[in-house]
């Protein structure tokens, strides 16, 4: 029997654990809550209030919102590393003998460590820089002290994470292992040590390729490569990472990000998508691979909805693949067309990758999302065709059902409120109603509407975990952004981008020859990095030289995600073909001669659209 004072301590402790677990949880809900709320009401605020005759100025609503986008980014982090899910490359790392993981696990929380380190240290200079020199907001009139916190504050956590992480990981290892993975660390730091004379491109580009071979996380080898580079080369002071870090994401653009992904979530879970595919299948299911082109539609409508890939993949083809192998579908097949289909989600707008693209290369995000829907919809198409040749090749017939207009109408009066999303989100960036970070934030106040009040298919519980999962997804990318900054700044000072421009128009100077060089390159690059990583670290280098050989920046940013959208294919990144085969259990290699098909469908569109700029350049053609 327990003593009162056992029955204190036990309590303490569990206390203590759900402290641990929910810290960071309840300020990213109720930050990303606070932030896309603040942003519908702003577009209420200017198209109901102000007509009304009421003008009180609410100049300051984006700025906190802006602000508490930064806070919810960085205090992501901790949570991203707590549950590995940050954004690595681990290629040699899957090479390895458990021991050597082991090994290798212990050398990434140290580099870490590290990173998060300097930015906490150099964040309280930026206090204390503040405490002496005090600045105020333009909007809210505090003192920037109070944004600046999150500086310190998150990359604190993010220390106390991984050295969590690092304790966990030492129970699993020997002092023997600690001493290498310290040794290991020690012999990568030496050439700062010792102050080596190299050019400021090996010291940048190198440094990366070792972090990233180490399985760092992208975004903090991106980190620690400007800080090596910046130590061992002195091109900028230190104290400068941590004003990069913060301003480089101080921008309502970016904003647009974790808003598409909640919006994307909440109506995954909400069952729009399931109201969807039911249109869908109505539409399609009685031709030969009706489901499959049911699929394929859905995914082109729920794009429109999420901007997502994955989510994509995993909302739609958790309904569609079960179904479709139960009708006698491939099992394979299944799962790899709802992964190509699911690609989709990165051209049809909205879409996050074509986000940071555009803010990455100073690009319209309405033209770039225009631009997107073309090729999006051949991709659909080509999809399409190969589906029904093998649907009829193996006898996957459709529904033996008289179509029903009443039936269908009936459909789609019950998913009037999924159908509306599209509409919401386009026509309103297009109608010059709102900016599509303010539509990020409406649709995503309108999937927690319908999901929780309308069709009442998400409970506090599910929302709660929702608005968490989907902050720690969208800081792995903002912070990628983040760190990403500090070595654009570097190599923009040093003139790298022009440079690499330069070598690359020296091999030739034919357009079509260079524009196949860097279709090859990013298939490849796509194949091993995740479609924002590559974004940011190729932008800066990539556009310079196809600006000057005549492309459109709008037109390059489609070819640019064409490619990595077919990464998202392609082993060993290939995040689509994961979340397919996660869902039918069965091992990626087994599925690559079934995905052989649609991907050359994939590429040929590629081609097309590489080389015939019309396609991508149409849409946006009419917004001038």
């Amino acid at each position: 029997m327990e003593t009162k004072s056992q029955r204190k301590e036990s309590g303490l402790l569990r206390f203590v654990c759900l402290l641990d677990e929910h810290f960071e949880k309840v300020f990213l809900v109720a930050g990303l809550f606070a932030s896309f709320t603040l942003l519908t009401v702003q577009v209420i605020y200017r198209y109901v209030i102000v007509k009304m005759g009421m003008s009180a100025s609410i100049s300051w609503v984006e700025e906190l919102a802006r602000f508490l986008f930064i806070w919810i980014s960085y205090l992501a982090v901790p949570m991203a590393i707590k549950k590995d899910s940050m954004v690595k490359i681990d290629v040699i790392y899957g090479m390895l003998s458990d021991r050597r993981k082991a090994t290798n696990n212990l050398i990434v929380d140290i580099l870490m460590g590290v990173m998060a380190g300097i930015l906490y240290y150099e964040g309280t200079g930026m206090i204390s820089l503040q405490m002496v020199n005090p600045s105020l907001t333009a909007g809210l009139k505090i003192p920037y002290m109070i944004p600046y916190l999150i500086l310190p504050v998150g990359f604190g956590l993010t220390v106390i994470r991984v050295i969590q992480d690092f304790i966990r990981r030492m129970k699993e290892c020997s002092i023997l292992q600690a001493a290498e993975a310290f040794a290991v660390v020690l012999v990568v730091f030496l050439p700062v040590i010792f102050k080596l004379r190299l050019p400021v491109a090996l010291w940048m580009f190198g440094y990366f390729l070792v972090f990233v071979l180490l399985s760092v996380p992208i975004a903090f080898s991106l980190g620690l490569a400007a800080v090596m580079t910046i130590l061992g080369a002195n091109v900028l002071p230190l104290g400068y990472t941590a004003n990069i870090a913060f301003n480089g994401i101080n921008s309502v653009p970016i904003m647009a990000i974790p808003f598409f992904i909640v919006a994307g979530n909440l109506m995954g879970a909400g069952g729009l998508s399931r109201r969807l595919l039911t249109v869908a299948d109505e539409m399609f299911g009685r031709f030969p691979g009706g489901l499959a082109l049911a699929t394929i539609a859905t995914c082109v409508v729920f794009a429109a909805m999420s901007g997502s890939g994955p989510a994509t993949v995993a909302a739609i083809g958790g309904l569609t693949i079960p179904t479709m192998i139960e009708k006698g579908y491939d099992k394979k097949f299944a799962a790899v067309i709802v992964a190509c289909a699911g690609a989709i989600g990165v051209l049809i707008p909205p879409s996050n990758p074509f986000v940071i693209y555009a803010i990455s290369s100073s690009t319209s995000i309405g033209k770039v999302f225009m631009a997107g829907i073309v090729p999006g919809l051949m991709i659909a198409v080509g999809l399409a065709i190969i589906t029904v040749w093998l649907a009829v090749k193996n006898g996957w017939k459709g529904e033996n059902t008289q179509f029903s207009w009443k039936r269908l109408g009936t459909q789609i009066w019950d998913a009037k409120w999924a159908m509306f999303v599209p509409v919401l989100i386009l026509g309103g960036i297009y109608c010059g109603i709102f900016t599509p970070t303010e539509a990020a934030a409406v649709a995503a106040f309108y999937g927690l509407i319908v999901g929780v009040f309308i069709y009442k298919e998400i409970t506090i519980p599910e929302l709660y975990e929702c608005f968490v999962e989907s902050c720690v997804t969208s800081s792995t990318v903002i912070v990628l952004m983040g760190m990403a900054a500090i070595l654009c700044n570097i190599m923009t000072l040093q003139k790298i981008p022009v440079i690499v421009a330069r070598f690359i128009t020296s091999i030739s100077d034919n357009k079509f020859v260079i524009l196949m060089l860097i279709n090859m390159m990013l298939l490849i690059t796509g194949t091993f990095m995740e479609a924002a990583a590559a974004i940011v670290v190729l932008v800066p280098i990539l556009l310079p030289v196809v600006t000057m050989l005549g492309v459109d920046p709008v037109h390059f940013g489609v070819i640019m995600t064409m490619n990595l959208a077919i990464g998202f294919l392609t082993p060993p990144v290939g995040v689509n073909l994961f979340v397919a085969s996660g869902l039918i259990k069965t091992p990626i290699k087994d599925m690559i001669r079934t995905l052989l098909l649609p991907l050359v469908s994939m590429i040929v569109v590629l081609l097309l659209v590489t080389y015939i700029p019309i396609f991508s350049l149409w849409l946006p053609g009419m917004m001038k």
